[in-house]
Order: C-alpha cells, then sequence, then structure tokens
C-alpha cells in the first residue's frame, strides 16, 4: 500500500546543495531529504577540487567577477556572478563553523588575522581563491555536512527514494500553479507514495549521464530538470556541457578520471599507432585548455574511427610517476594497466550540466513553492562555460538564498491536504527490462555521436528524430507497466536529452562549450537559449 507523508519542506538530492538548505532551515520545520540511492551517491561525494571564493586580503571580488565574466565567453549574467561572489566568504565561513576540515597553511595565519587556510589556484583564475581539504573537498563537506544533518531531529534523511513527478495545482485539476509536493517510489517497497509540502526544493544534480561517457555517478539523470518542465517551468543553457578531456577508458572503470596534471607533468596525447596529435590542433599541445583538447580528441576518434586514444607518461621515471599520482598509478593497475611500463586509454567524458531549470536569485522557479538549486538550477552565474570550483561555491550560496526565501513566507503558506494516491491500478510488472536496457544504451550512444563535442545541423537533426521515437516508446512503456528506478530515469535523461537538442538547434553560433562545424563563427550578441513549455493536457494524478 502507498502512503503519505508531510512535511514544510521537501528536498528532493542530498548533495552539497540539499543538505546546505535543509541545515540552514529554521529548526523547528519537518524536513525530508530524499536520496534516490545511498547517500553518498551524488556529485558531490566525489569533488576533488574545491570552492573557490574570496578569502585573501589580496583578492578582490571584482577580480573574481572579471575571471568568471572572462570564462563564461560573453554570457554570464554579471548579476547572478556578483551576487554569487559577494556572498562567497559568508558560504565558506558557514562551512568551517559547520567543521569541514579544509586544508590549513599555517605560513600564513598572519598574527593580524590572516586567513589560515591553504588556498590553490585553478585554471581561469587570476589569484589563489580555493579552499580545499586535500584532493578530496567534496567527500570532506559532505561527510560534514551529513554528520551535523544526522544530528537535527526536524529532518529526516530517506535513502532509496525516487522522485517520479512533482504534483502541481494545475495538474490536479485546481486554480492555480503552486507546487503542492511529489510522487515518490520506495524502491525498498515498490510503492510510490505520496509526500505534501509547503516548499519542495530541487536539488538532483546535472545531467551529464545523458552521454556514454561521463565523469559522473549513476544518478545524474537530470530528474529535477525533467520534473521542472513537466511542471510548466523553463529551462535555459543546456546545450552547454562541460567534457573533461581524460576519463580512462575501461569497460569497469565507469568513471575514473584522469587528473589534467599528467598532462601538466609531461603526459603526451597519443593515436593507437603511438603518434601525437595535439600539436597539429594548438601550440600549447597536451597543455591546451580543456575544451580544445577535449574537442582535439574527439575528432581524432571520430575520423579514425577507434574507442580512445592513449596518454603516455611511462616515458617518465617510475617513482616520480608513484610519488606524483598514487592515486591514477593504483586505480589503473587495478585494471591491468602499469602506467609507468603502459599508455592509458582515455576519452573525454561529459561532466557538468551548464544549464537547467531557470530561477532568479533566491532559486524561484516559476512555479511557485517550487525551488531549484545547484546544478539542477539556471542561474546565469556560469554562462557558455564554467570556471572551475564556482560550482560548489553556486550551490552554497543559492540554498542559503532559498532558505531565506522561504523562511518569510512560513506564516503565508499552508500544508496541501487531500492530495490524491499515485494511481498504479491499470499497470501490470514488466517483463520486458530488456527494453530499458536498450533504449538506455541507444540513447546515450547518439547523445555522445551526435551531440557532443562537436556537432553539426545533420546530427543535430538525427539526434532529434531518434530521440522522438524514444520517447514515444518509453511513454507507452510508462503509461502500462509499474514504475522503476530504471524506468524513471530513462523518462527523464530522453527528455532532458531532447530539450539539450532543442537547445542546440537554437544556437547559430560556436561559443563556450558549445562548437557546430556550421557555424564556426561567434555571434556579435551573446543571448541565452530559453526554452519554455507548452501547456499541454496534463496527464492525471498517476503522471
Amino acid at each position: 500500500m502507498s502512503q503519505h507523508f508531510q512535511h514544510d519542506v521537501l528536498v528532493i538530492g542530498s548533495g552539497a546543495a540539499g543538505l546546505t538548505l535543509a541545515l540552514t532551515l529554521p529548526s523547528h520545520l519537518r524536513i525530508a531529504v530524499l536520496s534516490k540511492g545511498k547517500l553518498a551517491n551524488g556529485s558531490t561525494y566525489w569533488a576533488q577540487g574545491g570552492v573557490a571564493a574570496v578569502l585573501d586580503d589580496t583578492d578582490t571580488v571584482e577580480s573574481h567577477v572579471a575571471d568568471t565574466l572572462n570564462a563564461g565567453a560573453g554570457l554570464c549574467s554579471e548579476d547572478a556572478v556578483r551576487f554569487t561572489v559577494e556572498h562567497s566568504r559568508e558560504a565558506i565561513q558557514w562551512l568551517i563553523d559547520q567543521g569541514v576540515p579544509f586544508t590549513r597553511d599555517d605560513e600564513t595565519a598572519r598574527e593580524d588575522g590572516g586567513f589560515e587556510f591553504h588556498l590553490t589556484r585553478e585554471g581561469g583564475h587570476s589569484h589563489r581563491r580555493i579552499i580545499h581539504a586535500a584532493d578530496a573537498t567534496g567527500a570532506a563537506i559532505f561527510n560534514t555536512l551529513l554528520e551535523q544533518t544526522r544530528q537535527r531531529p526536524n529532518i529526516e534523511l530517506l535513502e532509496q527514494r525516487v522522485a517520479v513527478d512533482l504534483i502541481t495545482e494545475r495538474k490536479l485539476g485546481l486554480d492555480g500553479d503552486r507546487c503542492l509536493g511529489a510522487y515518490v517510489l520506495d524502491r525498498a517497497r515498490g510503492e510510490v507514495d505520496t509526500f505534501s509540502a509547503r516548499f519542495v526544493i530541487l536539488a538532483t544534480g546535472g545531467a551529464a549521464k545523458v552521454y556514454l561517457y561521463t565523469s559522473n555517478p549513476d544518478g545524474a539523470c537530470g530528474d529535477g530538470i525533467a520534473m521542472a518542465w513537466r511542471a510548466g517551468c523553463r529551462v535555459g543553457n543546456l546545450e552547454f556541457n562541460q567534457f573533461h578531456p581524460t576519463c580512462l577508458y575501461h569497460p569497469q572503470a565507469k568513471s575514473f578520471l584522469v587528473t589534467e596534471a599528467v598532462r601538466g607533468e609531461g603526459g603526451l596525447l597519443k593515436l593507437p599507432n603511438g603518434e601525437r596529435f595535439m600539436q597539429r590542433f594548438d601550440e600549447r599541445a597536451e597543455l591546451a585548455p580543456r575544451d580544445i583538447v577535449a574537442r582535439a580528441i574527439d575528432h581524432e576518434m571520430k575520423r579514425l574511427g577507434v574507442d580512445c586514444v592513449y596518454l603516455d607518461i611511462s616515458h617518465k621515471p617510475a617513482e616520480f610517476i608513484k610519488s606524483h599520482f598514487p592515486t591514477v598509478y593504483e586505480r589503473c593497475l587495478g585494471f591491468g594497466i602499469d602506467i609507468t611500463r603502459q599508455a592509458i586509454p582515455v576519452v573525454p567524458a561529459a561532466h557538468y550540466t551548464c544549464g537547467g531549470v531557470v530561477v532568479d536569485q533566491h532559486g524561484r522557479t516559476d512555479v511557485p513553492g517550487l525551488y531549484a538549486i545547484g546544478e539542477t538550477s539556471f542561474t546565469g552565474l556560469h554562462g557558455a562555460n564554467r570556471m572551475a570550483s564556482n560550482s560548489l561555491l553556486e550551490c552554497f550560496v543559492y540554498a542559503r538564498s532559498a532558505c531565506a526565501d522561504i523562511a518569510e513566507q512560513l506564516d503565508i503558506i499552508d500544508m496541501p491536504t487531500n492530495l490524491p494516491d499515485w494511481d498504479a491500478s491499470q499497470v501490470t510488472d514488466s517483463d520486458e527490462d530488456v527494453i530499458i536496457a536498450h533504449n538506455w544504451d541507444e540513447l546515450r550512444r547518439f547523445m555522445w555521436d551526435y551531440v557532443g563535442i562537436v556537432r553539426t545541423n545533420k546530427r543535430l537533426q538525427r539526434a532529434q528524430h531518434r530521440v522522438r521515437l524514444l520517447l514515444d516508446e518509453i511513454d507507452e512503456f510508462y503509461s502500462n507497466y509499474k514504475v522503476s528506478r530504471d524506468l524513471i530515469e530513462l523518462r527523464n535523461l530522453a527528455l532532458v536529452a531532447e530539450l539539450m537538442i532543442r537547445s542546440a538547434m537554437q544556437r547559430h553560433e560556436s561559443r563556450g562549450l558549445h562548437y557546430t562545424l556550421d557555424y564556426p563563427e561567434q555571434l556579435a550578441e551573446a543571448r541565452d537559449t530559453i526554452l519554455t513549455p507548452t501547456p499541454q493536457a496534463q496527464p492525471n494524478a498517476a503522471g
């Protein structure tokens, strides 16, 4: 039997953004935080870099703003950039107060109260401004916030819960558009429960799993973006997907990134025949920026019809390799690759979704009562290319801003009541799961081939044709069979893929992460790509 739950605030997603929001809200509120797998399965946990913020006395807000605007290829919202950077120091102080064990640098802790934490510098930044916890910042932040959350009796952490769809007044045939809650699959029981809430927050991460190769964990399926679109929210700039140039290519490796530092220390990119190729694309060769290296690898793979290229640092002394890259050495050795003697098979991998659900500075979407924060959202911060370590900062700043907005409305928003049960009366158990697996594989392959690092009109048209056929198949399947995590994720991923394709087809230029052979130049005027859902006959309460 399905169950009904009532909370003041329903947070869908348990990463940096979702946990920050739950911890910052007033402690008298009843809050539910949903994780569709185990709590540590999100992108936050795996973030290696750090958080960009203006922390050093020699750094300035203006400098951080300028660096971000420059990286965004003319498409950042200056208001969003300034808002984020101006609130960066207080967000970091909040994390420090929570107990995040950032790496200290006692040499810089001056007697006059100078900043006592170590700061690094990353690509695109003109100052040292990345606060970090060794090379596992995400895990340190996540573990700290999770521990704090577990100590709050007003916050329920619910694992293995997959949000199916949002419940809105419009979907129920009522006057108004307000979000009232969500239908949520309890994977342990196989039942879809009804969650009522005064406020609903989408913090579900990005959609990089739409691509065959990705650095992201399995859950990055664009769930929040798809649910928000179906609920009537606009989406923006979904054509901008950041790719990391070197992900380990191995059937069991899944999403292991080979750090860019390997190239920084002399690693060479080679074709299967051992020939170097980067010097043909950029005078900086292997040290060219991330997007140039990714495009060059993609070009060579397509030209030769090969599955990967190779990153070779075996010409360096073995002890140098082991001491500089212990993690990469051990991980590759586990797959039978000794990088002191062999080249590493690599492919570019989808890494970060720069677009998302359109929101304002408080994380508010177009639907009243519904917020989107973190990688799910489109704030205008990242523009056409995300700058390193700004993404975690965005999670904290916008989560805290959304909390302030919610707190102001607590006296005027009542708890929704009498929401209908999920209707599963017409569905049966599926014995055709092979169809889901096949469609999943087909989607990720044609998105990689046609809507990947390098695009053309013809490739985008082919992708659009295929995704529409897939969506028809998935809709039929969804109408007739019991929902499962795989089916929910496939449905969401296919919808977000279609939105990405539509966005890419609308951009008749090459800018930032969107590169098309048919429009290689950049237009004089930079414009966001905003898609608006058309009002349509809404499905019944069962979705």
